[in-house]
C-alpha cells in the first residue's frame, strides 16, 4: 500500500538513503536539495509503500506567484522522485493517485495542482497521465532544462 505523509524527523535517515538515478536529479533535484528547501511556501511530503519510505515530493503553495499558466488558488507539485530500487514496481503512478486522494479537499479550497514534465522524461509524464494528471496541451519553456508539457489534475 501507498500512502502519503508530511515529512518529518523522524523520516530523514530513510529519506536520506533514498538513491536517485542521474536523469532524476536533472529533473528533480538531489535527495539532499531535497531536505534543505526551507522555503515556507514549500510543504515537503515522503511517499511510504508498506511502511517504508521509497520517495518524496514537494508542493509549493507559491507556484502561481512564479508561473503565469499556474491559475491563483492552485499549487505546484515539485520534485517528485521514487528511490532507483523501487522504480518499475508502479509505484510511481500508485504514488501519484495517492497524492492526489490525500489532497482531496485539504488544500484549503485549492481546486487544481499544476506540475511540468520535461520533454526529455517521457516515462514521467506517462506516470502523471496514468496517476490521475491531464496534460494541457501547453508547453512551459522558461525553465533551464527545456520544454517542459504542462499538467494539472483537480483536488
Amino acid at each position: 500500500m501507498v500512502t502519503i505523509e508530511r515529512l518529518t524527523a523522524s523520516h530523514i535517515n530513510e529519506v536520506k538513503s533514498i538513491e536517485l538515478m542521474e536523469e532524476q536529479i536533472q529533473f528533480a533535484g538531489t535527495v539532499q536539495d531535497f531536505l534543505q528547501d526551507k522555503d515556507e511556501s514549500v510543504l515537503l511530503y515522503i511517499i511510504k509503500s508498506d511502511g517504508h519510505v521509497v520517495g518524496f515530493f514537494k508542493i509549493d503553495t507559491a507556484y502561481p506567484t512564479t508561473y503565469e499558466f499556474c491559475p491563483s488558488g492552485s499549487v505546484g507539485l515539485r520534485a517528485f522522485a521514487i528511490d532507483k530500487k523501487q522504480q518499475g514496481k508502479g509505484l510511481g503512478t500508485r504514488a501519484v493517485k495517492a497524492l492526489l486522494a490525500f489532497y482531496q479537499g485539504q488544500l484549503n479550497g485549492d481546486s487544481n495542482i499544476y506540475l511540468t514534465v520535461n520533454c526529455k522524461n517521457p516515462a514521467a509524464r506517462v506516470c502523471y497521465l496514468k496517476g490521475g494528471f491531464e496534460d494541457t496541451g501547453e508547453l512551459y519553456l522558461g525553465g533551464p532544462a527545456g520544454p517542459q508539457h504542462i499538467m494539472r489534475a483537480q483536488i
